[in-house]
């Protein structure tokens, strides 16, 4: 039942009932299935906020992981609603809460407690424009979901979508994991990230939506090894492979400045 910001779907019309006995709302019955990508959003937010307990705690890199679990769940439950054809409103508005939580909230705080805790303020203000930039995305993105102008590109987002846009942010902890240290940028400099990462998500730049990538079908085996070598190199080296992930996505982002799409998507 909950739906995938990045594709906004049409609420499914609901069954009619047999003549002479009109369906009060909420007395429709759900299976276990039709719940199942519901169930999905509320582990991906109780996965948030333990990130952010474990955080408090010192546990960076648990931390940081749930988070990527976060990330990966809320890649899953909107495809899911499709495919069992369960959305609803509730489910998309549980979505974007999950999301403001997992990719607004979490990463923000994670970076505070893991290096800015003893700046001069200008670190909680880092984390403040954070994740004001975050919920105004989301805020943008329902706006335009409920809005009924479909003529956007769906090729592309406007902006840094949430989940990319707190990968990025924890871009240094990466780093910092990959070579066994800590905290090794100025936390001036993690400040300064922080708040440009907030900006992207909230920014005009046309930014690459991979649901509209079509592989020819001649290259598919190709595609195939290079995904099985990622997922190998994720397993044996996560923090490098996620190192090399953000540079190239940064990349695309890049490349693809100089296009104009007319109305870009949301999350």
């Amino acid at each position: 039942m909950t739906t995938d910001p990045e594709t906004p779907s049409e609420p499914r019309p609901e069954a009619e009932a047999p003549q002479g006995h009109p369906r009060e709302p909420g007395t429709e019955k759900l299976t276990i299935i039709q719940l199942l990508p519901n169930m999905l959003t509320v582990v991906a937010i109780c996965a948030g906020l333990t990130a952010i307990k474990l955080g408090l705690q010192g546990s960076y890199t648990f931390a940081v992981q749930l988070i990527l679990l976060a990330a990966v769940l809320d890649g899953m439950d909107g495809r899911l609603a499709r495919a069992l054809k369960s959305e609803s409103g509730m489910g998309a508005e549980l979505d974007s809460l999950a999301d403001f939580l997992n990719f607004g909230v979490a990463p923000g705080l994670l970076l505070y407690t893991w290096a800015l805790e003893d700046s001069r303020g200008f670190g909680w203000l880092a984390v403040l424009v954070f994740a004001v930039c975050a919920v105004v995305r989301l805020a943008r993105f329902n706006v335009q979901r409920k809005s009924e102008d479909k003529s956007h590109d769906n090729a592309y987002f406007t902006g840094v979508p949430s989940p990319a846009g707190a990968l990025l942010v924890m871009l240094p902890m990466f780093l910092s994991f990959a070579l066994g240290s800590g905290p090794f940028l100025p936390d001036f400099v993690l400040a300064l990230w922080m708040v440009a990462m907030g900006l992207l998500m909230i920014s005009r730049i046309p930014t690459w939506s991979f649901k509209t990538t079509r592989i020819p079908r001649k290259n598919a085996k190709f595609f195939l090894v290079a995904v099985a070598f990622a997922l190998a190199a994720a397993v044996s080296y996560a923090w490098i492979t996620l190192v090399l992930f953000c540079i190239g996505y940064i990349g695309t982002v890049i490349v693809m400045l100089p296009r104009k799409p007319r109305i870009g998507t949301g999350d």
